[in-house]
């Protein structure tokens, strides 16, 4: 049964999110968005536009949970994927790694198995993941979670597998991850845990010190080939995808 391009009734409503249709064909993959910690889905929903990818439409996913003004020193609006607001007291930090039980349940049998699967008829073949900090743990958590599904593969930048991830047969959902040189969280121990729970890891280092979302040709150049290799696109992935 053809796929079809999925509307908003499709997904729970108390769920925040932009539907980013293909740049050019039908959607015969679905790329989904997971924004970093204290971000909104926007600047997400804007990257899946310059992203620029054929046949493939984007969702831009808001996490469900605010963080409080007293956490963030700001009124502006900032959101978590985590099942609780947890500080690390050592680095005055909110803790990216705060459980993801809940949102698991939301995006692995409401989005994915729900409503992407069942209603608009997506193989997890052709379902991605690409997320950014602790939007990228989410998407690595789930892809673990559902060892039993081999999606098309999922991005993290900046993003290790959470701490409490189930144990069991190996993931063949192709991961890539990147992360900076110096203040990262993708450490050579995050790698390796990777490489426990998932059969094919791909691992980019940076030589910019910090984790953040890529800012040049050069950084998205490895995102952009692991998409002209994974999606099910006839059309292939145009050179102009490359400008972000």
């Amino acid at each position: 049964m053809a796929t079809r391009l999925p509307i908003k009734a499709d997904f729970p409503s108390s769920l925040t999110l932009d539907i980013i249709p293909p740049s050019s064909g039908q959607a015969i993959n679905i790329l989904i968005l997971l924004h970093g910690l204290g971000d909104t889905n926007k600047s997400f929903s804007q990257l899946g536009k310059n992203l620029n990818l054929p046949e493939t439409a984007c969702l831009s996913i808001q996490g469900p949970n605010p963080i409080p003004p007293i956490f963030t020193g700001s009124d502006l609006p900032a959101f978590h994927w985590g099942d609780d607001v947890l500080v690390d007291e050592r680095q005055g930090e909110i803790e990216l790694d705060a459980g993801f039980q809940k949102i698991e349940k939301i995006i692995l049998d409401d989005v994915v198995k729900g409503a992407l699967m069942q209603k608009c008829k997506f193989p997890p073949r052709n379902i991605l993941f690409l997320g950014f900090g602790q939007g990228g743990m989410v998407a690595l958590h789930i892809a673990s979670s559902a060892s039993d599904l081999e999606f098309g593969g999922v991005v993290s930048v900046g993003g290790r597998l959470p701490g409490n991830g189930k144990e069991g047969p190996k993931s063949q959902t192709p991961v890539l991850v990147l992360g900076g040189s110096r203040r990262t969280q993708v450490t050579r121990s995050a790698v390796d845990g990777l490489k426990r729970r998932f059969g094919d890891v791909e691992y980019v280092k940076w030589e910019k010190g910090e984790d953040s979302m890529p800012k040049s040709r050069e950084e998205m150049l490895p995102i952009m080939k692991f998409f002209a290799r994974r999606l099910r696109s006839r059309a292939g992935v145009p050179e102009e995808a490359m400008e972000i």
